[in-house]
């Protein structure tokens, strides 16, 4: 099925599982422990043995010598797998770094072998007597010391966030200098991780020329691509299983050591070979959020109109890496004739910088949503209200394409109203609690919304029981439960009659999970193959399907009522579509907004900041599942408050690497750091996007919260800082005297 016109009403429309709060149908699994993770997947070849890679001890140069002959020699050991055991491999398109190093070293903790054992234990104790010596060679690892001279390069997020080099619309130059009002300022955000629970893990086993890993992974088509071009084996011959993920954020939609070492080793040993990676290797060994330092000038009418807007950000990867796009969002969020973007990209010599949560938007509103705030306090003007005077309708770089729904001004008059706004006082460092100075800080939200081709097989029995296959994947985010629930509102079945079957590369490929791509993208899919289904149902008993009715396990049309069991008393019926999408997405601007409003204490003795209240407002198109969805935006919420007061991974600028790559010197927030916290959901229906006319919220939970977190502490300090995460160190000693 191919969606190129505006949906019109669809069985979607009548609302009977699709927008109501169910809980999750993966959650009695998840609670008692019955849900197999990667690593889990004991019974599913038997002999399993244990891997355990070495990382590279430096970040760049080259592997002198490699001695593993104590390795060998230690119990249990069956084989100590490198570079020079396993010929050439090639390299994944998704991939920036080689995943297995040797002899030349790309980054830090780059796997250069992997030790098999029969035990864990073994394995482990065997891989610190492998002895390396290396040729080290000087790194290029201070983004500071490049930010302003590193390269312009244009890039894509690969997930909506995109941005030429530099781009220009109108006279931004002329309109700042006559600006009768101005900002400029520079801000930097750090180094993140994605510090999901479930580590990368993988296990792996030959048969017949043929590979099949159990992998925790967010996207199976690529990374099962991947695979097979890394090993040089044609794709037929690799599947994939990962029917449960536990917490992606992006660090696990491509292909990773863990699954490409499990591979090599089980190849050589000739045994399944399992393999997870320690949480210093998750760290330095894959992917995390680069570091920015970001400008942004701002120029206005006395008034409140934006004349002038320019944001420039530099970041830095590997090689043939790709920048943070965190001017993407400027290019879209408000309204002003004249504007300039611009990115830099510098080559460093750390771990590969790619996707996490929101990539672009998630650092770039963390800046972008303080520098509004800061003009507005120029001005003289509400937050709130400065956002609001310089709303758009239209793409303002592109001013005859409109956005095909936009309610950015609705989020935040419903946010402020609902969150007690009116009580901010505009001077910072007015209220206190006690020994706590109070603020409330305000933030927009944005992320575009992306539709990805994704596809489903639906198969019904004659017990009247459909069951789905696709290779969407589920990491927490409630996919199994909205593509039962899109099944029952198409097919008339209740829940317990649909059984879903997810993460397997032998079954249909669909979208994917991540940049919030994936609910409705996948429910799109399976939405056609329900088309298809309802179709062959019919003719099958007879009915014309355009005038037919799906209703509590029957087909109905007029007089008649047939249970849809009866289609399939002669057999299975099994049908198989896909999802494709016209140019609709060119023609109009599809994005999701919000707002976010925070409430902090900041201790007037100490510096500590606490998080005393929270609310998100959401325009998002059709929400499938308000239960889910919530869950998915009150995660994202906590994962920026994370980014705002305590998300920092420090380089050691010597030797090229990531200091604190454990959970004891990364911090992430605990129960104790976040309060209660409310999300709101705008009525909104957007026909542009799909037969669902739903988009996404996982990420836009995450855009613009650090900012509000930001802007809240200055609200409450009367200290304003530029350069994240907002620790106490930084505005200690600026705070209001104590009297």
């Amino acid at each position: 099925m191919k969606f190129t016109t505006p949906a019109g009403t669809n069985p979607i429309d009548q609302l009977k599982f699709i927008g109501k709060p169910h809980d999750r149908i993966d959650g009695p699994l998840k609670t008692t422990g019955t849900a197999p993770y990667a690593y889990e997947h004991h019974e599913a070849v038997p002999n399993q043995v244990y891997g355990y890679i070495v990382g590279a001890g430096i970040a760049k140069g080259r592997i002198a010598s490699m001695d593993v002959v104590r390795a060998m020699a230690a119990p249990g050991v069956l084989a100590v797998v490198s570079a020079r055991d396993v010929g050439k491999l090639g390299k994944g398109k998704m991939n920036t770094a080689r995943l297995l190093g040797g002899p030349e070293i790309d980054h830090y903790h780059q796997a250069i072998a992997i030790v098999v054992a029969e035990t864990f234990e073994q394995a482990r104790a065997a891989a610190a007597l492998v002895h390396v010596d290396y040729t080290r060679e000087k790194g290029r690892f201070d983004l500071a010391a490049v930010a302003d001279t590193a390269p312009l390069e244009g890039g894509s997020s690969g997930e909506g966030s995109a941005a030429p080099a530099i781009d220009r619309v109108g006279d931004f130059e002329g309109a700042f200098a006559s600006a009768p009002v101005k900002l400029d300022q520079k801000y930097s955000t750090p180094d993140q991780s994605h510090a999901m629970m479930e580590p990368h893990a993988s296990i792996a086993s030959w048969q017949d020329g043929k590979v099949t890993v159990w992998t925790s992974n967010q996207w199976i088509t690529p990374t099962k691509a991947d695979l097979a071009r890394t090993l040089g084996i044609p794709t037929e011959n690799v599947r994939l299983i990962s029917p449960y993920v536990g917490g992606g954020f992006g660090g696990k939609l491509f292909l990773r050591a863990d699954a490409l070492m499990a591979a090599l080793a089980s190849r050589v040993v000739n045994r399944p070979v399992k393999v997870a990676l320690p949480r210093p290797f998750m760290m330095n060994n894959t992917t995390h959020r680069p570091a920015t330092i970001q400008h942004v000038q701002i120029g206005a009418t006395r008034d409140g109109k934006i004349t002038a807007i320019a944001h420039g950000s530099s970041s830095g990867d590997l090689p043939d890496g790709g920048p943070e796009t965190a001017v993407s969002q400027t290019k879209l969020l408000y309204a002003g004739a004249n504007r300039k973007t611009w990115m830099r990209l510098a080559v460093l010599d750390l771990p590969e910088s790619n996707a996490m949560r929101a990539p672009g938007e998630a650092p770039g509103l963390m800046v972008l949503e303080i520098a509004m705030d800061e003009m507005a306090e120029k001005l003289g003007i509400d937050p709130v209200e400065f956002r609001i005077i310089n709303d758009t309708q239209v793409d303002p770089e592109k001013p005859d394409r409109r956005f095909s729904q936009r309610q950015l001004v609705e989020c935040l008059r419903t946010g402020a109203d609902r969150f007690g706004w009116k009580a901010r006082k505009a001077k910072p460092a007015q209220v206190r609690d006690g020994n706590w100075l109070v603020g409330m800080g305000v933030a927009a939200a944005f992320r575009n919304n992306i539709n990805m081709k994704s596809g489903a097989r639906l198969r019904l029995d004659n017990r009247g029981v459909i069951t789905i296959e696709s290779d969407m994947t589920d990491i927490g985010t409630g996919s199994y439960t909205i593509i039962a629930q899109t099944i029952a509102e198409m097919m008339g079945v209740s829940l317990d009659r649909i059984v879903v079957k997810l993460g397997d590369s032998s079954f249909p490929s669909s979208a994917g999970s991540g940049g919030q791509w994936g609910a409705n993208s996948s429910t799109a899919g399976v939405y056609a193959a329900c088309v298809k289904l309802r179709e062959t149902v019919a003719q099958r008993l007879g009915f014309d399907a355009a005038k037919a009715e799906f209703i509590d396990g029957e087909v109905r049309l007029g007089g008649q009522r047939v249970p849809i069991a009866k289609a399939a008393a002669a057999g299975t019926i099994v049908v198989e579509d896909m999802m494709e999408y016209g140019d609709l997405g060119k023609q109009f601007q599809q994005s999701t907004f919000g707002a976010h409003f925070v409430e902090v204490g900041v201790n007037a003795y100490t510096g500590e900041t606490r998080v005393r209240r929270m609310l998100a407002v959401c325009a998002a198109g059709r929400i499938l599942n308000p239960k889910t969805a919530r869950s998915q935006v009150i995660g994202a919420m906590t994962m920026g408050v994370g980014g705002a007061l305590m998300e920092e991974l420090a380089v050691d600028k010597r030797f090229g690497f990531f200091v604190n790559h454990d959970l004891a010197g990364y911090e992430v927030p605990v129960h104790a750091d976040i309060p209660h916290q409310d999300v709101i959901f705008l009525d909104e229906i957007d026909p542009t996007t799909s037969p669902m006319k739903a988009k996404g919220v996982g990420e836009l939970g995450l855009c613009g919260v650090g900012a509000a977190v930001a802007n809240a502490i200055y609200n409450a300090t009367g200290v304003r800082v530029r350069d994240y995460p907002i620790t106490l160190d930084k505005h200690l000693a600026h705070l209001p005297a104590i009297a």
